[in-house]
């Protein structure tokens, strides 16, 4: 039997999707984003210098075909990935309408999302009033904060004080399909938050929003708030079978890495590793060792979306991309004969672009394991159905029952 790790650095897209013309930051459009291609260009014109320096450094990468990839998906020729691939390199197309973690992760494993999401408009409030209604009676307080979009890290700083004096929870959403419910872990109680938003999930499912995120915090006004690792997504569950379900009903492991149990709502999982980045990098090298023949282990890295694309912080993605490249440079020698690795991501988040969404891109498709090759223009679905080719197991079929 054989292994394979795939590995999702959400958000590094390469540029190039068809309809990016359909998808919008604010006003603009999506089209000429280009996340990991725009990197490479401001390194190397010297606009991403804070904690690093020079041309992005990525030898792990490119050797795997990046810079072969990016070319292919949007015709961009990054400064210094040019080199010639050693692994097997594509670049994917998603079809599904959102440019999300969960439709470009369920689409990776085989299922394209069927219906559209539902999003909140951008007005205050936000919520519908059933919708603000069950929050009110899922915490026990005669109201909520927020009730708009807003970032993360701002609405703590901003609804904080608030939230500690009253004990009203901080809900928000985005442009993503996405209700977010931020609560102090001591004041108002970690148990609780996630009781919260257990109990509005199935109804934020059913207008087809897809997650309610607990985001817990601590902190004061005095020392500021800051955001803890207990992060958790309640998300709508995939129609189909996916890649997961398919290596489960086979009998094979399947170890879940970083934000991959919350984005399939625990089904088709054996095991879950979650931590920040660094961590999570740690969970793969130990995998690398302890899984089993015939296992799936299917991680993703968030921080390259949430530290760095969403903040618009080109130095720190660049960072972060050439932190993974070397990490996993120490990992490939380490596999066993017949393991497959797949890196690739869900989506885009051109930290170049304006905004602070998404971007609508191809992804990187790329294989240490099965030899030099092109793989070509394909489809996320493809990227399942290669998995599941090497594991010797059906494959995902999004017509049929989990």
């Amino acid at each position: 039997m054989t292994r394979v790790f795939l590995l999702v650095m959400d958000s590094a897209g390469i540029g190039g999707a068809p309809d990016a013309d359909k998808f919008f930051n604010g006003d603009v459009p999506d089209t000429g984003a280009n996340t990991i291609g725009h990197i490479a260009e401001a390194c190397a014109a010297g606009k991403a210098e804070q904690g690093r320096s020079g041309p992005l450094a990525l030898p792990t990468l490119d050797a795997m075909g990046l810079g072969r990839a990016i070319a292919l998906a949007s015709g961009f020729d990054a400064p210094h990935l040019g080199g010639e691939p050693t692994g097997a390199w594509g670049a994917a197309t998603e079809v599904s309408m959102g440019k999300d973690t969960p439709s470009g992760h369920w689409e990776l494993a085989g299922v394209p999302v069927p219906w559209e999401w539902h999003y909140f408009p951008k007005e205050t409030p936000a919520f519908p009033t059933e919708v603000t209604r069950a929050l009110m009676q899922a915490a026990g307080t005669d109201g909520i904060l927020g009730n708009r979009h807003a970032s993360g890290t701002a609405v703590i700083e901003e609804e904080g004080p608030e939230h500690l004096q009253t004990g009203w929870p901080i809900c928000y959403t985005s442009v993503d399909s996405v209700l977010q419910i931020a609560a102090h872990e001591e004041s108002f109680g970690l148990d609780r938050l996630l009781d919260m938003c257990r109990a509005v999930a199935p109804m934020l499912h059913d207008m087809k929003v897809g997650r309610v995120i607990a985001r817990p915090f601590l902190g004061d006004e005095a020392t500021g708030f800051t955001r803890t690792a207990n992060r958790r997504d309640f998300a709508i569950a995939a129609p189909g079978r996916t890649l997961l379900d398919s290596a489960r009903a086979a009998g094979r492991d399947v170890h879940a890495v970083g934000k991959i149990g919350d984005i399939f709502s625990m089904r088709g999982i054996t095991d879950l590793r979650k931590g920040p980045d660094a961590k999570l990098m740690d969970h793969l090298s130990d995998l690398v060792d302890e899984a089993a023949d015939g296992a799936l282990v299917f991680a993703n890295f968030v921080e390259f979306d949430t530290n760095f694309g969403h903040r618009r912080d080109v130095s720190g993605y660049a960072r972060q991309l050439e932190w993974f490249d070397a990490a996993l440079g120490r990992i490939l020698p380490r596999l066993r004969e017949g393991d497959l690795v797949i890196v690739t991501a869900d989506h885009g988040n051109d930290p170049t672009f304006t905004g602070t969404d998404h971007t609508r891109e191809r992804v990187p498709v790329l294989c240490h394991g099965i030899g030099a090759q092109e793989l070509g223009l394909m489809g996320f679905v493809d990227v399942g159905a290669l998995a599941a080719r090497h594991l010797g197991i059906p494959a995902p079929d999004p017509d049929a029952a989990p």
